[in-house]
């Protein structure tokens, strides 16, 4: 590709505007799928992590029959109990990544100097790091109100939660307990995610016109 080319397909990427809705559509259903599937034993792992006294559970696997069982009676609600929480990341994980993606894809934009056609690391962690903070203000609440509910011997509903925490316990403050644990995290994760992400990107193959679809290797 000669100068004359790279200058034109730079103006082009210029006039572009960023594509934010397949970006949410992607983010949430992704994000769903994800949820369904590892849920489970997300909550064994918050089950085993938040032991106190004598042990209840005697390692994964009797955590994981003994969460089982709980359900019961009947196949059906023994899987229930196993998704208990999961109503609050269901219904947040689309904004919680839609946030994520367009705030990232937002931050590279206005970050990027000069038009270059690649963003720096720096400025690439920058940017993710950016993105991560901005997803904090809807993580925070969710893991909050999702680790309650798992830790519930009871069913409980997560407006029920939400009312006790702004109601009894501190009001808006309550909701983000825990916020610098999560911060240092989410914040650190998208440093290192995004940039690492669109490195290995650009390494794949693509077709002649650099549109940044995979092309078919020969």
């Amino acid at each position: 590709m000669d100068v004359d080319e790279l200058e034109l397909l730079q103006e082009e990427r210029e006039e572009q505007p960023i594509r934010y809705l397949p970006k949410v559509l992607n983010g949430g259903i992704s994000g769903i799928v994800g949820v369904s599937c590892v849920f489970p034993m997300d909550l064994v792992k918050t089950r085993l992590q938040n032991q106190k006294g004598t042990a209840a559970y005697n390692g994964i696997i009797d955590c994981f029959r003994k969460s089982w069982h709980a359900g019961a009676p009947g196949k059906f609600n023994q899987i229930k109990g196993m998704y208990q929480g999961a109503s609050v990341n269901v219904f947040l994980i689309t904004p919680e990544k839609a946030i994520k993606l367009v705030a990232n894809d937002f931050f590279r934009h206005a970050l990027m100097k000069d038009h270059a056609e690649r963003l720096s690391t720096p400025r690439g962690m920058l940017a993710g790091a950016a993105a991560g903070f901005c997803q904090v203000t809807i993580t925070t609440p969710m893991e909050l109100l999702k680790i309650r509910m798992q830790q519930s011997k009871e069913k409980i509903k997560a407006t029920r939660l939400i009312w006790d925490l702004l109601t009894k316990d501190g009001g808006i403050t309550a909701l983000y307990k825990g916020l610098a644990p999560t911060m240092a995290r989410d914040v650190t994760f998208s440093a290192l995610y995004f940039p690492l992400f669109a490195y290995l990107d650009g390494l794949g193959p693509r077709k002649k016109d650099d549109s940044g679809e995979f092309g078919i290797l020969k």
